[in-house]
């Protein structure tokens, strides 16, 4: 479960995917500019709350994922989401918060699984995030060195009539909704909300 999480947490991914392990230092982005080191030495619990808003972050489950791909709980929560701490591996401050329905389909992702039908699901990114690509869902860095940057945004996955509406394309236009991984069955929208 290691390179997808890489993803899951770049998306957006945040979706952001079980570990950032077996990344060799040729992998490794260049280092991200002052603020951003500076947001990300924060407390995982803040980073990963910072991902939604704060009537959802504050009562989210917080996990973080080990070097060894596993999860680890840092605070139990009771209103259904589950958000992750920024991913240092990524250029992008990207923490990423999900309701139940989207841990599902990430799990289906991060398992080369087919994701459940009919379970539309949520992601926020409130940070915006970086990804290797827009159309490989296992992509661990730009082929062509250009990262696609998103702002703040929310995802909806398992929506295949909505993923419908909108382009999909290796260099989307991150200011209005897109389609990321079109054509795969991991297809989901992305909907900038600056």
């Amino acid at each position: 479960m290691g390179k997808p999480y890489r993803h899951l947490m770049i998306c957006g991914c945040a979706f952001a995917a079980l570990s950032a392990c077996n990344k060799s230092e040729s992998d490794t982005p260049a280092a991200p500019n002052a603020a951003v080191t500076e947001d990300r030495a924060a407390d995982p619990i803040q980073s990963a709350m910072a991902a939604a808003p704060e009537s959802i972050g504050r009562d989210a489950t917080i996990v973080q994922a080990g070097a060894d791909g596993s999860m680890k709980t840092l605070r139990a929560g009771n209103n259904g989401w589950t958000c992750m701490p920024d991913n240092p591996q990524t250029p992008g401050n990207d923490p990423m918060c999900m309701d139940a329905n989207a841990m599902n389909w990430a799990a289906a992702w991060m398992g080369h699984k087919t994701p459940p039908a009919n379970s539309v699901g949520l992601m926020y990114m409130l940070k915006g995030g970086s990804d290797a690509s827009n159309t490989d869902p296992y992509g661990q860095k730009p082929a062509d060195g250009k990262w696609v940057d998103t702002g703040p945004h929310v995802m909806v996955v398992g929506a295949e009539s909505l993923n419908k509406l909108y382009p999909a394309s290796a260099s989307p236009d991150t200011s209005k909704p897109y389609v990321m991984f079109g054509g795969t069955p991991y297809a989901h929208v992305m909907v900038p909300i600056k």
